[in-house]
């Protein structure tokens, strides 16, 4: 078992285990219910963490006949890597973007959006394409996907633990004073703690990838300058162009696709490493060694 498919067991048994422990909660029927909920969740997050991600990003598939280009230059890149077609689509989105996802190789998809369509070159997108394709080789697009469904669904979890709490343990007439505070602080804790425990948990596993990706997509087409460039364009544009996809998701672009948006302790929560050192790392050639 290679390292990113040991992350994606250990992260789907994390999943499972916390519907176990919320469910207790609520004695051995919570239990069950936990127990079936994180059945769903654990599948739903390796067969369908594709499919969630690119209904995320309202991206549409795009046939060869429609975007010629797009499918010479993907082909290209995965006959360079030994590797199969992905799918490929667009998404509507004004700001300039991409991302990979799927469970393998063999199930992966690649996603542009509309703007990256409109301000990069063919010879740009295709620095940014072999960067994707480098997360598909890499098997990062799994756990990246993992981990984004999973930090998807803690947050829904606690949220609904949350308004469980709220409107059937606050409510029982018994207890008085201390089980209402003790109401309180699991409503606070369900609310804060386990969201900030998912998106700790997915920035964890998404920034060194993306380095690596930068180098092997680099090694790839023999040139880290394309990537350089567009990474330039897009660390400027996703300043200016807001898009709208769910936090928990926005570790699976090429570059912060909520960049525009005021967030407190935002290197805190940075979930890219920084594109002026990507540029640097790209244009010095350290690609060509070891980052």
């Amino acid at each position: 078992m290679n390292r990113n498919n040991l992350k994606t067991v250990v992260l789907l048994a994390l999943l499972g285990g916390l519907c176990l422990g919320i469910g207790a909660f609520w004695g051995q029927q919570g239990l069950i219910i936990g127990l079936v909920i994180g059945l769903l969740f654990v599948g739903g997050s390796y067969w369908f963490s594709d499919r969630v991600a690119i209904a995320a990003a309202r991206a549409v598939p795009v046939s060869e006949a429609q975007m010629p280009q797009y499918y010479e230059i993907v082909r290209d890149l995965t006959t360079r890597a030994g590797m199969p077609m992905p799918r490929l689509y667009v998404s509507p989105a004004a700001q300039p973007n991409a991302f990979a996802t799927g469970r393998n190789p063999k199930h992966a998809a690649v996603a542009v959006t509309q703007g990256i369509l409109e301000i990069c070159t063919w010879s740009e997108l295709r620095g940014v394409l072999a960067h994707e394709i480098s997360h598909v080789r890499n098997r990062d697009i799994l756990v990246s996907s993992v981990a984004a469904s999973i930090a998807m669904g803690i947050t829904f979890l606690a949220r609904m633990a949350a308004w469980s709490s709220l409107f059937f343990g606050g409510f029982g007439g018994g207890g008085g004073r201390r089980n209402s505070e003790e109401n309180i602080f699991g409503l606070l804790a369900m609310m804060i703690l386990a969201p900030l425990a998912a998106t700790l948990l997915q920035l964890a596993l998404s920034r060194s990838r993306e380095y690596e990706a930068d180098r092997d997509g680099a090694r790839l087409i023999g040139d880290g300058e394309p990537l350089a460039s567009a990474l330039t364009k897009l660390e400027i544009a996703s300043g200016r162009v807001p898009m709208v996809v769910p936090r928990e998701m926005a570790a699976l672009f090429i570059v912060n696709p909520l960049k525009g948006r005021r967030m407190s302790f935002a290197k805190w929560f940075s979930d890219h490493p920084p594109t002026d050192e990507r540029i640097k790392r790209l244009r010095s050639k350290q690609w060509a060694h070891r980052f």
